[in-house]
């Protein structure tokens, strides 16, 4: 697969099928890769690509510090992940594209809404991420992560993740930026090499701030309340993507529409259906000049 580097960081990414544009933030939690659209769970069942790139040109991409995307030792927030959608359409001379976010990946879609509207032509938010029993899971995943440091070192953290090659979501140890370490050998060795304080300053700065409430994360209630942007909410029902968490979303986008289907009712018929009926729909309401 090709690959843009945007703001120093190696994006991999795939173009697939034809017509108005379509940036997908991957499903997947920190293991958002192009795969995880056609391999789990609900996306597997219900083939998204397969249907949509049949009239959109779908554009799919591994989440940095996932796959074979790169990383950097930062606070990464959820500004970050809008930087690397946004510097991929630059990259693809795209003014203009509609965004689908799935689990994890609604909340960079959410956010790059706030931060680019104008660029932002519809939203689709697949079983967004949130809720209690998410929040503490998720916190309690960078807890695991920082006590296997703070016993064992970095140095382990890099052989821990060279050996077994778990992603973050797999395995807490391995931390977020264990999927660079397998595959950037130069990565690997000044990650073992930085201070371990500051390194856990950070990580623990990161687990706070990206998941600091019990609705879904991304955006401020205020900022999407502003927002003048079509958005299909389509919920989830398990304890990563807790239904309150898509009423979240639609509570605050002004222009939201929710398909209130239980996860059993989403199948390879209805699903995609749905959700080229709403981008259809999004796509005409838009000036053909802005397309």
């Amino acid at each position: 697969m090709p690959t843009a580097v945007i703001d120093g960081i190696t994006t991999r990414y795939e173009v697939l099928g034809s017509g108005p544009p379509l940036l997908m933030y991957a499903p997947g939690g920190f293991d958002a890769t192009v795969e995880k659209w056609t391999t789990l769970g609900v996306y597997a069942r219900i083939k998204p690509l397969d249907h949509l790139s049949r009239k959109y040109t779908c554009i799919v991409f591994d989440r940095r510090e996932c796959g074979q995307s790169g990383g950097r030792v930062e606070c990464v927030t959820w500004g970050h992940y809008v930087a690397q959608g946004k510097g991929l359409l630059d990259h693809l001379n795209i003014r203009r594209a509609h965004l689908m976010g799935g689990c994890m990946g609604c909340s960079p879609v959410v956010a790059f809404g706030v931060a680019h509207p104008e660029s932002v032509l519809s939203m689709v938010l697949y079983w967004p991420v949130g809720g209690a029993r998410y929040r503490i899971n998720s916190r309690q995943r960078f807890a695991e992560h920082l006590a296997f440091v703070q016993l064992h070192g970095l140095d382990a953290v890099v052989t821990l993740a060279a050996k077994d090659g778990k992603p973050f979501g797999s395995d807490p140890r391995g931390g977020p930026w264990a999927s660079v370490i397998k595959h950037d050998r130069s990565f690997a060795e000044a990650y073992a090499k930085q201070s371990a304080d500051p390194y856990q300053h950070i990580v623990a700065e990161m687990g706070r701030t990206l998941f600091d409430r019990d609705s879904a994360p991304g955006a401020e209630p205020e900022d999407m309340l502003r927002l003048d942007i079509p958005a299909l909410i389509i919920p989830g029902r398990d304890p990563a993507h807790a239904t309150s968490a898509a009423r979240h979303f639609e509570e605050c986008l002004p222009r939201s529409e929710y398909w209130d289907a239980l996860p059993e009712g989403q199948t390879e018929e209805t699903a995609p259906a749905r959700v080229l009926e709403f981008l259809d729909k999004a796509r005409a309401a838009v000036p053909t000049r802005d397309r």
